[in-house]
């Protein structure tokens, strides 16, 4: 496929990365998935060709290639019409100096809401290392594995699976059920993405705190970072520090502050938050960032 607007796959990888690359073509990414449907899962090998037109070939996924590789562009936030968005930078100085140093990317998504979902329960009071290790573990022994180019890559349990899945390594009770709980959402449906998106962002966000263990902080993750919803912002600390920080502000704005100056970033205000995260992470340090907003009741991801 041909983008519509900007999109450079190498600057993506730099700062977002996590991605592996098959031994043939380091330029390329592989992602291992479960395809959305959940009948089967695909790995997609992703390159983009010096005139800047994306290709790729989709493994494992026989009759449903076609939906997986829609998925692979999804995560990519390639399947979003970014030719405007260049034009942020003329409204907002401060979104246009963020463009000039980091590219016009575009946020790089969980591979579904679904995944979304189970990395936040994984994580969840853990090291980065041990919810990985946690995550590999659980793909290699539960989730379906595709050879590409001689190596063996092993997509995320289905949901089938993982609602299934007893007593596991690293895994206690309570996660457990979490775990169970957000299978269950993905095959009833409450989790698809095009469906999330479609909803309003208060119904998407009320069902997915329905899940047990998700409060506000995680379900806005799941919803923006796991949907892909483009133009809106979430509302947490990370973002109002993420403003300060770029807009050279003694104090964090409050909320109402972030929505007015948001409304310069429309349609892509999800894209715009990504820049100003993306500096503070790289900028602030990250000491600046908070794992969770301050002040919402401890009865929910806890």
């Amino acid at each position: 496929m041909t983008p519509k607007g900007p999109f450079d796959l190498a600057r993506s990888r730099e700062f977002f990365g996590g991605w592996p690359s098959p031994p043939s073509d380091p330029e390329a990414i592989v992602m291992a998935f479960p395809v959305e449907g959940w009948r089967t899962s695909a790995s997609v090998v992703i390159h983009q060709q010096r005139g800047g037109r994306v290709v790729g070939d989709v493994y494992g996924a026989g009759a449903h290639a076609a939906k997986a590789w829609r998925q692979a562009l999804a995560t990519l936030s390639l399947d979003v019409d970014g030719r405007s968005y260049p034009g942020l930078g003329r409204r907002d100085a401060v979104i246009a100096r963020l463009q000039r140093r980091y590219g016009l990317i575009r946020p790089t998504l969980f591979l579904s809401p679904y995944e979304a979902a189970t990395h936040f329960v994984l994580s969840h009071r853990r090291s980065i290392a041990q919810s990985r290790a946690t995550r590999a573990r659980l793909a290699e022994e539960h989730g379906d594995a595709f050879e590409v180019d001689g190596v063996t890559f092993h997509a995320f349990p289905r949901p089938q699976k993982l609602r299934r899945l007893g007593a596991a390594r690293g895994l206690d009770p309570e996660r457990l059920l979490r775990l169970r709980g957000v299978a269950d959402a993905a095959l009833d449906g409450t989790l698809d993405r095009s469906r999330l998106r479609r909803l309003s962002i208060e119904r998407a966000l009320s069902e997915i705190r329905g899940l047990r263990g998700i409060g506000e902080f995680f379900a806005q993750g799941i919803l923006f970072r796991g949907a892909g919803i483009v133009d809106d912002i979430t509302r947490d600390e990370q973002l109002r520090l993420a403003v300060q920080h770029a807009y050279g502000m003694a104090v964090p704005p409050d909320s109402a502050a972030v929505d007015r100056i948001a409304e310069r970033w429309r349609p892509y205000r999800m894209w715009a938050e990504v820049l100003l995260v993306l500096q503070l992470f790289r900028e602030g340090g990250r000491h600046a960032l908070v794992s969770r907003p301050r002040g919402r009741r401890r009865t929910v991801d806890a």
